[in-house]
């Protein structure tokens, strides 16, 4: 069977649901079942890999990040942590600075994970979950090097990366229903008597 492994952005994927409030209601998301949308009965998929990084100077949105990532684990998702940087920006209207902190790794992260399978030949069809232009230099790449294997794109729900989508193999459409059928139970049997509740402002 063909393989096929997927790459999601988790940062570009949680501001597309997030941003919008029909859609907020499905960030219990199980991506390992959402990979499953975009494949076909010939194809099996091999390989998730989910990019993120937490929010260490929010102990309650980091709180909320980690439970979402050990459900992941559960579902058999690897997990790529970058981290975020502080930053300083001045406000262009009172002209203070003021602090920020800027995600600086997880286009790096994709780039290199997409490359090294391929090299380690991994897969046979990537599919990258992103509405980033940042990755088209690795989509290049791959498929500049690797001639024989297909580079295909889900653009999160809401957006159109249309730079993005020309640079790829194909491309998927997310749909609503996707995401309402691929929502983790509430809670996540762990199994020996442990649980993973879906955090309250999730609900």
């Amino acid at each position: 069977m063909e393989r096929v492994a997927f790459f999601i952005d988790g940062f570009n994927l949680y501001h597309a649901i997030q941003e919008n409030p029909d859609y907020a209601k499905y960030k219990w998301l199980n991506l390992a079942a959402l990979a499953k949308c975009y494949v076909q009965k010939s194809q099996q998929v091999v390989k998730v890999f989910y990019f993120s990084a937490y929010a260490t100077w929010d102990q309650q949105k980091m709180s909320r990040h980690q439970t979402f990532v050990r459900a992941l684990q559960w579902a058999g998702v690897d997990i790529i942590l970058g981290a975020f940087k502080f930053k300083e920006r001045r406000c262009r209207i009172c002209h203070k600075l003021y602090p920020t902190y800027e995600e600086k790794e997880t286009d790096v992260n994709i780039a290199i994970k997409l490359f090294q399978t391929a090299i380690l030949d991994e897969y046979d069809t990537a599919i990258v979950v992103s509405g980033d232009s940042d990755l088209i230099p690795a989509v290049k790449a791959v498929k500049a090097t690797f001639p024989a294997k297909k580079v295909g794109v889900v653009i999160p729900i809401g957006r159109s990366a249309e730079d993005l989508k020309k640079n790829c193999d194909f491309r998927f459409k997310m749909k609503e229903k996707h995401l309402a059928s691929c929502q983790f139970p509430d809670p996540v049997d762990l199994g020996g008597g442990h649980t993973l509740s879906r955090p309250a402002s999730w609900k």
